[in-house]
């Protein structure tokens, strides 16, 4: 396992806006993540600036890797960000951009959660519910395992919420379950971004 101080910049990834806007992130170093690209996140949270879901939300960053996609959202005001992300190297990654976030916003609105992602969403306390769930799974994570997680926020999603998807953009659209509906998805180069809403009864 590597230290905090072991993780370096491989890339300029920043956070794009907000009160900690400019700000540079530290990247997980080798090839067991997959950034984002500032590219896909300045489109992302774009799309989500649109639909009102930012500002004010509380946010779930699922395998966050560096916490990239978390942290752009407590920059840009949500009211709080969980990071989920199993791997040590990449956990103490998404700390340290979390501290960094935190220390421009005065307060904690991020925490990181050092556990695999169908362990915190069996074990949360059964009273939170996110406006925001962000959700960049590995490529070897297949459908059915994407699919359970998403069974798993059923009853987690406040009214209104979206859920965004990220996948390669060769793999196929999922079967998403019927309480879920796609109501937009974009493409960006080698990368989708699926948005999902609760369905309409």
């Amino acid at each position: 396992m590597r230290s905090r101080s072991d993780a370096r910049v491989d890339s300029m990834t920043r956070i794009i806006s907000g009160a900690a806007g400019g700000s540079t992130l530290t990247s997980v170093d080798g090839n067991g993540t997959r950034p984002t690209t500032d590219r896909v996140k300045e489109a992302l949270f774009s799309s989500l600036e649109s639909y009102n879901v930012v500002h004010g939300a509380h946010v779930l960053d699922l395998y966050a890797g560096s916490g990239s996609l978390g942290v752009e959202s407590a920059s840009r005001g949500a009211a709080s960000v969980d990071l989920v992300e199993s791997a040590d190297r990449a956990a103490a990654v998404a700390q340290r951009n979390a501290d960094l976030v935190n220390r421009v916003l005065g307060w904690t609105a991020v925490r990181v959660h050092r556990t695999k992602v169908e362990t915190y969403l069996d074990r949360v306390a059964p009273d939170i519910t996110w406006d925001l769930v962000l959700m960049d799974p590995p490529y070897t994570v297949r459908e059915d395992g994407v699919l359970a997680v998403l069974a798993a926020l059923e009853s987690r999603l406040s009214e209104g919420a979206v859920v965004v998807v990220e996948r390669s953009a060769r793999s196929p659209e999922p079967a998403w379950p019927a309480w879920l509906e796609r109501f937009s998805d974009k493409k960006y180069g080698e990368t989708r971004l699926w948005f999902l809403e609760p369905a309409v009864p």
